[in-house]
């Protein structure tokens, strides 16, 4: 029989520091022959130890390759065995019932869901399982049994639209409020809204907004899908046309004069924000509609324009913004807002704190907005407002935390460490089952189920407790659990968990042998990876920082090394050496910016020169980062550079400088850039 298992690493007295480590907690058994009382010839006969596979975790690892080739007579066949292995076997049960669940062409298997429930060790899968029940019965009108099943802490969103939907069949009282903070695109979700539009809960003023938030992110099938609850099937005939084609739709066309003329008007003149052409389409606009929209709707169709201009990085597109008036926008767009101001050569700081009062109260908490209304204040001689937007989040522990500590003139400090957790402690964690489990799941190297497994296990845990957690994920090497698990707390820090540093310094080492900031690599690997050795991100890149496989050849046809194999790229050597090479190309290429080299090394090294080539002038590197159009390349940026003052603070001893270590961007000629 022939397993894969996941390798992790420990310190051992070798040469390289690190060794292999494979661990086998679900071995069946071990038989161990001792040579007690033999002759002399065989008394130095050592021990042996055979494992003994166990039968019914095989089988368990066929039936779940049977559920990823939905090969279900297999999955079957193979249960019965697989549900005999006494840590995960309940796996091989729920996949079946769930499978049986989601099937709607036959009836919910209830007597052998109820016998799961009441016979599972597993909670974390009696709660999932509970939660596809509750879909299934809401799916076959069944909405008693829903709503009996509730609640569900599981925070699926299909799960909660089941019961919502439930509660309201029932009698229950469920609000607009309830149902659209709830939403999210899916059948159950589209299933409550559908009801709850006919029943009269939720009505054109809630929706409507709910169509432009999706059409203003492209998301033209969920746009449609929602836009068929409000529109007539003539109306819809008349959205897809202007959605596919606005000019053409809108050609000929008479000032609106009903409610849906003039929504269906607006989103054809708001969708013109994405041509090419946008100053003739405005014009247009002003010539021809200007006067025959409500001034909601045209701020709205402005808006566009200017989140359009933004994501492109013009330097003009503060302009539409500014014709959009003071209306509420979504926060994305109003988050736009802000940074359009940011990019111009002259800010307006009085337009940065009127975009960040006018988003909801949610967002404007958040430790970004709390920064930039504190420098907008700050600008307009508001001194004392601008410093307590700076004390609300001088101890938060990220880039805006950082930064309003530097503008409150001290250097951040790090958090002394906690009394450490105790030997008992982290043997009290180590017991739990869902623990337990979590590992035995991350050596199979199932990261999906293991995740799971882990999260829900450290529900309502106390810092402490957390903290001990954590430190078993260091002991197994589960080096994201450490991170993931520390950041919880909510008193206790433990920067040595948040900001570990594994692999006994052979990170430093690679990254010294070529002058690189080894603070900044470990920043890097952090967000990249959480140094995972065998990570894969759902664009194929791999290992420890995350190479993409033909980066990793062309880093190791210019660097020499000819024993490179695609198949090596996890290997931990090769990983860092061609990592930290292509990092290094990266940040010389890009002029010695650890801001441009970080969001290189993300998005790809041409994509920061465009940036840079349409900047009016040199800005503030916080202000570069914070105006990255890729939502992905602009939190990762902030991320690597704030881990990377946090472990140079603490490789050192030293506090040291975001600022400093941000700089100043300016720009720069378009030119082509011959890194992958």
């Amino acid at each position: 029989m022939s397993f894969t298992y996941r390798q992790r690493y420990q310190k051992n007295a070798s040469v390289s520091g690190v060794v292999p480590r494979v661990r086998r907690p679900w071995l069946g058994a071990a038989i161990v022959v001792f040579a007690l009382g033999q002759p002399a010839a065989q008394a130095n006969v050592r021990v042996t130890v055979t494992e003994v596979v166990s039968d019914a975790r095989q089988s368990l690892i066929d039936a779940r390759d049977a559920v990823e080739k939905k090969q279900w007579t297999r999955l079957a066949t193979l249960a019965p065995a697989a549900s005999q292995d006494p840590m995960l076997g309940d796996y091989a049960t729920y996949w079946m019932l769930r499978r049986k669940t989601q099937d709607q062409t036959q009836p919910v298997p209830v007597a052998e869901i109820e016998r799961f429930i009441a016979n599972s060790k597993n909670p974390q899968l009696v709660e999932r399982l509970k939660g596809e029940w509750i879909i299934a019965a809401a799916r076959s009108g069944d909405f008693s049994t829903a709503a009996r099943l509730g609640p569900n802490p599981s925070g699926n969103a299909q799960v909660q639209c089941a019961l919502l939907l439930a509660q309201h069949m029932t009698g229950q009282a469920v609000s607009a409020e309830q149902a659209l903070s709830t939403f999210q695109a899916g059948q159950s979700c589209w299933m409550m809204m559908d009801q709850l539009q006919s029943s009269k809960v939720v009505g054109w003023n809630d929706l409507v907004p709910q169509v432009r938030a999706m059409l203003e992110a492209n998301r033209t099938g969920n746009a449609q899908r929602m836009a068929a609850i409000i529109f007539s099937a003539s109306d819809m005939v008349q959205y897809a046309a202007l959605v596919k084609d606005p000019k053409k739709w809108l050609a000929g066309r008479k000032a609106p004069s009903t409610r849906t003329d003039t929504e269906l008007v607006t989103l054809a003149l708001g969708r013109l924000a994405r041509d090419k052409d946008r100053a003739a389409n405005a014009n247009m606009i002003q010539t021809r509609w200007e006067k025959a929209l409500p001034a909601e709707s045209l701020q709205w169709v402005w808006s566009q324009f200017g989140l359009t201009s933004a994501l492109n990085v013009e330097p003009g597109a503060y302009q539409w913004y500014r014709k959009s008036g003071d209306g509420r926008l979504t926060d994305y767009n109003h988050a736009w807002q802000v940074r359009a101001e940011l990019r111009r050569a002259d800010i307006d700081w009085t337009w940065v704190e009127r975009a960040v009062r006018r988003m909801s109260p949610e967002q404007q908490s958040e430790t970004a907005w709390a920064y930039w209304l504190g420098r907008a204040l700050a600008a307009q001689g508001k001194a004392d407002d601008a410093r307590q937007q700076y004390e609300s989040i001088r101890h938060v522990m990220d880039f805006y935390g950082q930064l309003a500590s530097e503008e409150l003139g001290v250097i951040q400090a790090i958090p002394p460490l906690p009394e450490p957790v105790s030997e008992q402690d982290v043997a009290q964690v180590r017991e739990l089952p869902g623990l337990q489990r979590a590992v035995a799941l991350f050596d199979l190297d199932w990261r999906t189920e293991a995740v799971q497994e882990w999260v829900y296990a450290l529900r309502g845990m106390s810092d402490r407790q957390l903290r001990a957690a954590a430190e078993y994920a260091r002991q197994e090497q589960i080096f994201d659990r450490v991170i993931n698990t520390s950041l919880l707390t909510r008193d206790e820090v433990d920067v040595s968990q948040r900001f570990i540093a594994p692999f006994e310094g052979r990170v430093s080492e690679k990254a010294k042998e070529i002058g690189l900031d080894a603070a900044w690599v470990y920043g890097l690997i952090r967000q990249e990876s959480r140094f995972i050795t065998n990570a894969r991100s759902r664009v194929g890149a791999s290992g420890l920082m995350q190479l993409m496989p033909a980066t990793a050849k062309w880093v190791a046809g210019k660097i020499g090394m000819k024993d490179f194999k695609p198949s090596s790229v996890n290997d931990f050597d090769t990983n860092t050496i061609l990592g930290t090479r292509y990092l290094d190309m990266v940040l010389r290429d890009l002029g010695g910016s650890q801001v441009l080299a970080s969001a290189g090394y993300n998005a790809g090294p041409g994509r920061p020169v465009r940036w840079r080539a349409t900047l009016p002038g040199p800005v503030e590197g916080a202000i570069f980062a914070e105006t990255i159009p890729f939502t992905e390349t602009r939190l990762y940026v902030k991320h690597v550079l704030s881990n990377a003052v946090y472990y140079a603070t603490l490789f050192t001893g030293e506090p040291h400088s975001l600022k400093e270590r941000l700089g100043t961007i300016s720009p720069a000629p378009q030119r082509k850039v011959a890194l992958p």
